[in-house]
């Protein structure tokens, strides 16, 4: 038999060959939620059925169901279901199946990987595989705002790493407005090359804080600015702006056209406006000219495209060979596309454009990649730099390239009456259909060192959106579906005594008739709550849009928490499309008809009442893990969009509800499952609060004996993050500075030094690509294979700088290519004789001479320690000349192995 067999679900572009033949279960059914999860039920039932396969893993390949790197990487949460699905099969069923979600059909050898992983859940992005671990949420590398502030924005303490991003207090709140001034509650904000350069210090000048445009609501205007109001849904640009609010020039602003989210509003002012200045003002582009556009899948180079095509220009594109699909769905032919990663574009387009070359080209590039785009205009024409890191004398360009006019330029420069003009222009483009927003992949700004990674390692299409968590307004109404249950009412009221909610819609299929309704309305109004209580069947969807639309003006929908679901448990081998339908009604249809009644709304929570079975794959809930999946995947997908949504995969409630009142609670698979343990109703709604104030998406609240976890024979994949034993490694925190690295380099042994220093490089390395863990940067594997390009390998560069005190060549990384050889070069500089290394004995004394200089300990105490000083002092004395017979000093420094050195000091000071 092989070694695999692969079977793509919903659409996944790769071949199924060798999977047995599987009944087209939901023939006709138009919700492809369900036929996917359908068609991965019959291939596992058609799999177990088949004894010829019992020793041959089935490989069950998605697109788009999972996320790696961003939550916008998750854009079918149809897709997920099968992997709720999968995932209790594997429970059911170990080493029968492995799921895969793959951005490009995986070849031989990434599939032999992946198999070779011996891991259930692999995730392939650009044929690198990862795989999903649970972690604490307070290990997460998230940013808090200032404890008091009444404004903050996101700001950098020191510029050159990403790490040293930071949340910090403004005055923008409360500051005095000037005549044209408006202050904004910013509720997106769109993120920049610009900004990534500032945080890494290399943009010219002082560029004054990250952060210069956003979309949000007018919370206050100037005496100039009375043809705004309060309320006005503006975008534009600002300075500063990653925060809750911000003031701007109102010359800079203009209306949000309906229909638009805040994100998409975030992400056009700057690359729109800097496009057209460029195109428009700059080089008077004409129809039937042609422009050279680089670096045109990002956000200027998006809107560049957009706005030649509409003056009827000839567009020639370069972009990574990775981001050609994107370009190409604008319009863009192969002939007229080349990659931004080499020189191969000059003889490419000159040889497409037959000798001609182009009118205009709009520039972000550098070195000899502007030589090239020179020599692109063979007749003259104009040479339009955006790019701040290789500016050229214009005059000089002129007298080495005859007709060339090049100019570089700022969109911080025009002045804001112009820039009113151009937004009026471009907004009125957009209203009439003629331009549309970008793609966006939207971060929370607390996650922001994420989002400015992936902007610097050039991993996006389009634009970064970078949202601001808004309040849950007490005069705006919360709806909870099955908010008559016990979850229900648990929430609704931790929502009125907690969060200051006034206002409630309680939903569900009993309505007012549902058992204990009449107590939980009279409860929840004596504590100073508004209750409706409404009968509907959210699963459809004409009863959730007049559940939506009934919701009073005055008090408009503010949040939306969704906890209906119903339970039909069974193994898979047992399982039936009517029985996936069962619970996909309350929990996916319910949640996708929400999601489509709430869009156009300006909602600040959107909650999902997940459950564990979708993550973990309990024994028996294949149906019901399908269906928490799509929740997940849902927010995470919501998320990705600019729009605010969290899912809670909660592990076993303590309490039984009328949904789980049949579990037999001494079932040793829902009560020790993974090593969980049941949640109380205090501890469920502390993990509630703790939830709503976190900027993640997607939350696993649970309790985990991880002793009991940790003793099992055999951890669960997903959960040896928990457990995992730290291995002492070598790392820049261990030795700050560079003197003191030096020091502990030298009391080393050769071998033990490269060690040392490769685990710096290596740690470091992964810092600043985004890893977890050192491990994904291997020894051996070039830097330029991993992710590095010039901006993270300046950054590498500074942080290695920084740990090590020695100032490294801005090549560095690219003279030593690879982890070991820079390690190599590390320690040359830092041992320059060799590294002579001193006895390891040195290195003992020197580190606890560190911790004596470090303790703070009373009097007592301190003479203690002396007196146990003085002695080891003396006997280390009096070694060389002890007597033969003297047993208990018979050590001599030349004799002696550091053991017994090291003995000594731990017996004579009790360390």
């Amino acid at each position: 038999p092989p070694d695999a067999v692969l079977a793509p679900l919903g659409g996944a572009d790769a071949p199924a060959t060798g999977a047995p033949d599987v009944p087209d279960a939901f023939a006709g059914e138009p919700d492809r939620a369900r036929a996917v999860a359908a068609e991965a039920l019959a291939l596992v039932q058609a799999w177990l059925a088949e004894p010829r396969w019992a020793a041959t893993p089935l490989v069950l390949l998605t697109r788009g169901a999972v996320g790696v790197h961003s939550p916008a990487e998750v854009d079918d949460p149809d897709a997920a279901t099968a992997w709720g699905l999968v995932r209790t099969a594997q429970s059911e069923h170990p080493d029968r199946f492995v799921l895969l979600d793959a951005d490009a059909p995986p070849t031989d050898a990434e599939l032999t990987a992946v198999l070779a992983a011996a891991e259930p859940q692999v995730a392939l992005r650009a044929g690198t595989p990862y795989a999903p671990r649970l972690a604490r949420r307070v290990e997460a590398a998230t940013l808090t705002p200032p404890a008091g502030a009444t404004a903050w924005r996101l700001d950098t303490t020191a510029r050159g790493s990403l790490e040293n991003l930071t949340l910090a207090p403004t005055d923008a709140a409360d500051a005095p407005l000037g005549p044209l001034d408006v202050r904004v509650r910013v509720r997106a904000a769109g993120l920049n090359f610009r900004d990534v350069l500032n945080a890494l210090g290399l943009y010219p000048g002082d560029p004054g804080p990250p952060g210069g445009e956003a979309g949000g609501v007018v919370a206050e205007v100037g005496a100039d600015g009375a043809d705004l109001r309060p309320g006005d849904r503006v975008l534009g640009v600002f300075v500063g702006c990653f925060g809750p609010v911000a003031v701007t020039d109102r010359r800079l602003l203009a209306p949000v056209p309906d229909g638009w989210t805040y994100a998409q509003a975030a992400s056009v002012p700057v690359v729109f406006l800097t496009a057209y200045h460029g195109l428009v003002n700059l080089a008077g582009l004409r129809a039937g000219e042609s422009v050279l556009v680089h670096a045109a899948a990002g956000g200027v180079g998006m809107a560049a495209v957009q706005l030649a095509r509409h003056l009827g220009a000839h567009v020639y594109a370069t972009a990574s060979p990775g981001k050609w699909p994107a370009l190409r769905a604008m319009g863009i032919p192969d002939s007229h596309l080349a990659s931004s990663r080499t020189l191969d574009f000059e003889p490419h387009f000159l040889a497409t454009s037959g000798g001609r070359g182009v009118d205009v080209v709009l520039d972000s590039l550098a070195r000899e990649f502007v030589d090239a785009s020179l020599r692109l205009l063979p007749r003259g024409g104009r040479f339009v730099e955006m790019g701040k890191t290789d500016l050229r004398d214009p005059d000089r360009v002129a007298a080495d390239h005859p007709g060339v006019a090049y100019q570089a330029y700022d969109l911080t420069t025009v002045d804001p009456d112009e820039t009113q003009r151009m937004l009026v222009e471009l907004m009125g483009l957009f209203v009439a259909g003629r331009l549309t927003p970008l793609p966006v992949r939207a971060w929370d700004v607390r996650q922001a060192p994420d989002a400015f990674r992936h902007v610097q390692q050039a991993r996006h299409v389009g634009k970064v959106v970078l949202t601001v968590p808004a309040p849950w307004d007490p005069d705006g109404t919360v709806l909870l579906t099955g908010g008559t249950g016990l979850l229900g009412g648990l929430v609704a009221r931790r929502l009125v005594t907690g969060h200051g909610v006034r206002h409630l819609l309680l939903a569900s299929r009993g309505g007012p008739d549902a058992p204990g309704v009449a107590e939980l309305t009279a409860e929840l109004t004596t504590l100073g709550a508004t209750v409706t209580v409404a009968a509907a069947d959210v699963a459809d969807r004409a009863a959730v849009a007049r559940l939506v639309a009934a919701v009073p003006a005055e008090r408009p929908l503010t949040a939306v928490v969704h906890l209906a679901g119903v339970l039909d448990d069974g193994v898979v081998t047992a399982l039936t499309p009517d029985r996936l339908d069962t619970v996909f009604a309350p929990k996916v249809d319910a949640a996708r008809h929400l999601d489509e009644a709430t869009r156009p709304l300006d909602l600040a929570g959107f909650v999902l009442f997940s459950s564990g079975a979708g993550v973990f794959g309990v024994p028996g809930q294949g149906n019901y893990a399908a269906a928490n999946a799509y929740l997940d995947a849902l927010a995470t997908r919501r998320r990705g969009a600019g729009l605010p949504a969290q899912s809670y995969a909660w592990g076993l409630w303590e309490q039984a509800s009328a949904m789980t009142a049949k579990l037999d609670r001494a079932d040793p698979r829902i009560t020790a499952r993974d090593g969980q343990l049941a949640i109380s109703s205090d501890l469920g709604m502390a993990l509630f609060d703790a939830g709503l104030a976190a900027p993640e998406e997607h939350l696993v609240p649970t309790r985990v004996d991880v002793t009991a976890l940790a003793g099992r024979a055999s951890v669960p994949a997903l959960m040896r993050g928990l457990v995992r034993r730290v291995r002492p490694r070598a790392r820049a925190e261990a030795a700050p500075g560079g003197r003191d690295l030096a020091g502990r380099l030298r009391a080393l042994t050769t071998g033990e030094q490269s060690a040392l220093l490769l685990d710096l490089v290596r740690a470091e390395a992964a810092t600043v690509l985004g890893h977890a863990s050192p491990d994904a940067v291997k020894p051996a594997q070039a830097f330029n294979e991993i992710g590095f390009d010039s901006l993270t390998a300046v950054e590498l560069r500074n942080r290695l700088t920084e740990a090590t005190g020695h100032r490294l060549p801005a090549t560095a990384i690219f003279d030593y290519p690879d982890p070991t050889a820079l390690a190599g070069f590390l320690r040359a500089q830092l041992v320059p004789d060799g590294g002579q290394a001193a006895p390891a004995i040195l290195a003992e004394l020197e580190s606890l001479e560190r911790s004596l200089a470090e303790t703070v300990v009373e009097a007592e105490l301190h003479t203690q320690v002396a007196a146990r000083l003085e002695v080891l002092v003396a006997k280390w004395r009096t070694m060389r000349g002890a007597s033969a017979t003297d047993h208990d000093l018979d050590l001599d420094l030349d004799q002696a192995s550091d053991d017994e050195i090291f003995s000594l000091i731990d017996t004579e000071l009790g360390l």
